[in-house]
C-alpha cells in the first residue's frame, strides 16, 4: 500500500533528522505566531481578506490572464503559455538555443521543481545551476528538497560540511559561516559566466505587470545582474489584481514562511532594462505555466490554488514533523502537498491518493494559512474521491471501519459501547479481541478511555 512509505519513512527517520525537522519548524511557528499576534490586532480578518484576494484571482483568471498579458507586453516582456511540463522545459530550452546560452543560472522556484527541469536541461547539455544556498546544497547531493522555503531542513552543518569536502568546495570544515563564504566563492564566478538568469515570481500584478520576487539571500539579484536575458517560470495562479494587495500578502508571506516583518530582498520587475539603465537583462521571457491547474480549478478543491507557498502548514503539521518532506514523494509535502500533489497528478492521482490519509484533520494547517484555505476539508474530499477511484488508502495494520461506522450511525448502540469503554483502560494489549486491532496498535499508542465524559458534562451543563 502506497500510505506505508509514509509510515515506513517515518519510522526509519534517524532521531537526529527527526529532531532537527521538529525544532526548526517549532520555532518558526511559535515566532510566527507570536509576531501576527503581537502586531496585528485581528490576524485572522487579515487572513480572511488575503484568501479573498486569491480567491477572486482564481474565479476570474480567465480576463486577468489576458490582462496580464497585455500589461507585461506593454512593459517589454515576452509572455509564453506552458499547458504542460514538458511544454514549459521546451519554452527554456528554445529561448536558450536562440541566444545560443549554454550556461544558466537560477533563483528557488519550486515550479522548476515541479517540470524538473534542471534534469531536462541537463539532457540538452545545458548546465542549470541552483543558487539558492540550500537548492545549491540539494543538488550537489542529488537529493530533493524536504520544506518549500528550507529546502534542507533535514540536513545538519556536519552533512553540509562533509558535502563540500566531497566536491571540492574546502576541507572539512562544519562552521556556518565557512560554508557560506565557500559557497558564495563558488557561485559568484557562475553569475558572471551565465548566459540565462532564471526566477519563479511570489506573485504578478495584474494592474502594473510587475513580477515580485522574495528572497533572503540576494541570489535572484545577482542571478539577473550579468546576464542579458532573464525568464520566469510563473504558475498561472500566482496573480493579484492591484499593487495595493501586496501590501497586505508580502507582509502576511514574511510572517507566515520565516517569521520576519518583511524578506530581506523585495524586487519588484517592471521588464528588461530600459534604454537609460546601463546594466541588466535585454530580454524578459515570462512563461505562465498551467500543468494541470486548470484541471484543479474545474475541481471541489480549488481553494488550494491560493496557496503563496509559505510553509506554515508544514512548520504546523504533526505529521510533517515526525515524518519530513521527503516521506511525502513529491515537490509538495506536507498538508498542501497532501491535497496538491494528488490533484496535479491528474491520471496518476491513485499513486498519491494515500497521501490526505497523512493527516490528523487537527485543523491547525488552516488555522495558520495566511490566505485561509481550508485544508481539512480539501483533505476530506481527496479522501473521498480515492475511496471512489479504488486507491489504497488504509494505512498499514488498520482495521476494516465498516463496524465502526455502524455503530456510530446508531445511537442506542453508541452509548451502550460508551459504558463498556472503560474496559479498554484494563485490557492488556496481547488480550485485545480482534488480531486487525493489535496489529494496528503494535506502531501506536492507545490512549486512555474517557468516553463518556463530554456527556455528562453537557448533561449537567446549565445554559446562561
Amino acid at each position: 500500500m502506497a500510505q506505508q512509505l509514509i509510515d515506513q519513512f517515518a519510522a526509519r527517520l534517524p532521531a537526529d533528522r527527526r529532531a532537527a525537522v521538529y525544532q526548526s519548524t517549532k520555532t518558526t511557528h511559535e515566532k510566527r505566531t507570536a509576531m501576527l499576534f503581537d502586531q496585528f490586532a485581528e490576524p485572522h480578518r487579515l487572513r480572511a481578506l488575503a484568501g479573498g484576494i486569491k480567491q477572486h484571482v482564481l474565479e476570474n483568471l480567465d480576463t486577468l490572464l489576458p490582462a496580464v498579458e497585455a500589461k507585461l507586453q506593454a512593459n517589454g516582456a515576452q509572455v509564453h503559455w506552458a499547458a504542460t511540463a514538458e511544454a514549459a522545459c521546451a519554452a527554456v530550452l528554445r529561448i536558450m538555443q536562440a541566444r545560443g546560452a549554454t550556461k544558466l543560472v537560477k533563483a528557488k522556484t519550486m515550479v522548476s521543481e515541479e517540470i524538473a527541469l534542471e534534469h531536462f536541461l541537463a539532457a540538452h547539455g545545458i548546465e542549470a545551476l541552483e543558487t539558492d544556498l540550500g537548492e545549491f546544497i540539494v543538488q550537489l547531493d542529488h537529493d530533493r528538497p524536504s520544506h518549500i522555503v528550507r529546502p534542507i531542513i533535514h540536513k545538519n552543518r556536519r552533512e553540509i560540511a562533509q558535502s563540500f569536502e566531497r566536491h571540492g568546495l574546502g576541507a572539512y570544515d562544519d562552521d556556518p559561516q565557512t560554508i557560506t563564504r565557500r559557497a558564495r566563492q563558488f557561485l559568484r564566478q557562475k553569475y558572471l559566466q551565465a548566459d540565462v538568469g532564471l526566477t519563479g515570481a511570489n506573485f504578478v500584478s495584474v494592474e502594473s505587470g510587475r513580477l515580485v520576487l522574495v528572497t533572503n539571500e540576494g541570489n535572484s539579484r545577482f542571478s539577473l545582474a550579468a546576464p542579458k536575458c532573464h525568464i520566469a517560470l510563473v504558475g498561472i495562479e500566482k496573480l493579484v489584481p492591484r499593487d495595493r494587495d501586496l501590501g497586505l500578502l508580502l507582509n502576511l508571506l514574511a510572517r507566515s514562511a520565516t517569521a520576519q516583518q518583511l524578506t530581506v530582498y523585495t524586487e519588484f520587475i517592471t521588464g528588461p532594462k530600459a534604454a537609460t539603465q546601463p546594466d541588466g537583462p535585454e530580454e524578459l521571457h515570462v512563461i505562465f505555466v498551467d500543468n494541470g491547474r486548470t484541471d484543479v480549478l474545474a475541481s471541489e478543491c480549488r481553494a488550494i490554488l491560493r496557496c503563496i507557498r509559505c510553509g506554515a502548514c508544514m512548520n504546523v503539521c504533526p505529521v510533517y514533523r515526525q515524518a519530513s518532506g521527503h516521506a511525502y514523494r513529491s515537490v509538495y509535502p506536507g498538508p498542501v502537498g497532501a491535497v496538491l500533489s494528488p490533484l496535479l497528478a491528474g491520471k496518476k492521482f491513485p499513486e498519491l491518493a494515500d497521501l490526505p490519509k497523512a493527516s490528523s484533520l487537527c485543523g491547525a494547517c488552516h488555522e495558520v494559512c495566511p490566505v485561509d484555505i481550508p485544508i481539512p476539508d480539501l483533505l476530506l474530499r481527496l479522501r473521498d474521491q480515492g475511496k471512489r477511484a479504488g486507491a489504497p488508502l488504509a494505512a498499514a495494520g488498520t482495521p476494516p471501519m465498516g463496524a465502526w461506522a455502524l455503530l456510530a450511525s446508531q445511537p442506542a448502540a453508541w452509548k451502550a459501547a460508551l459504558l463498556g469503554g472503560k474496559i479498554i483502560n484494563y485490557l492488556p494489549t496481547k488480550l485485545l479481541p480482534v488480531p486487525p486491532l493489535r496489529a494496528w496498535e503494535k506502531s501506536r499508542t492507545l490512549p486512555e478511555w474517557r468516553g463518556g465524559e463530554f456527556r455528562r458534562w453537557l448533561r449537567h451543563r446549565t445554559t446562561p
